[in-house]
């Protein structure tokens, strides 16, 4: 069984989150260190989540354990939290382990909510975003934006996953499994 440890800062969709994780039988812990995989998810706004993250913590914790090769996966406002910063709140400083920025989206729907194809899986998944991730770590997209970001052991999605169906726990289920 796969330990799971979601990074608490506040906000976020940490419920929906751990109930997929269940779904697919992921062990729960609060243990970022030594967790499997850890989890930033998404929801909320940047300068509060890096506030909340700095206020437990858990910026260094993530830190240190990039440095080490350990598994994270950042969902939406996670994604862009992992990024060096974020044009959200005025500019924010990000966590800074992959390397780029959230900029906020312009023109077509903003907030960008609603299913879209990701390329190059084909898979289409959740998405509700106003910012997007501009990183050269962007392995997929979907209409034109980042839709995943790789960069060592991290793992950012723009969209959703855990509000993605079936699609979304496949996902997770490869997350897992890699962790």
């Amino acid at each position: 069984m796969t330990s799971v440890a979601i990074c608490r800062y506040g906000a976020g969709n940490v419920r929906s989150v751990e109930l997929a994780l269940q779904r697919l039988g992921a062990e729960l812990t609060d243990d970022v260190e030594t967790a499997d995989l850890a989890i930033l998810p998404g929801d909320g706004a940047a300068r509060s989540a890096m506030d909340g993250l700095r206020e437990r913590g858990t910026d260094e914790l993530l830190r240190e354990r990039h440095a080490a090769g350990g598994a994270i996966l950042g969902i939406c406002l996670g994604l862009q939290l992992a990024l060096d910063e974020s044009e959200e709140d005025g500019g924010v400083p990000g966590l800074g382990l992959v390397p780029g920025r959230a900029v906020r989206l312009e023109g077509g729907r903003i907030p960008r909510i609603g299913w879209a194809p990701v390329h190059p899986d084909g898979e289409t998944y959740w998405f509700a975003h106003s910012y997007a991730a501009e990183s050269d770590a962007t392995v997929a997209t979907s209409e034109g934006f980042a839709a995943v970001v790789e960069s060592g052991s991290f793992t950012g999605v723009q969209f959703h996953p855990e509000k993605s169906g079936a699609a979304g726990a496949r996902f997770l289920e490869r997350c897992l499994s890699r962790a």
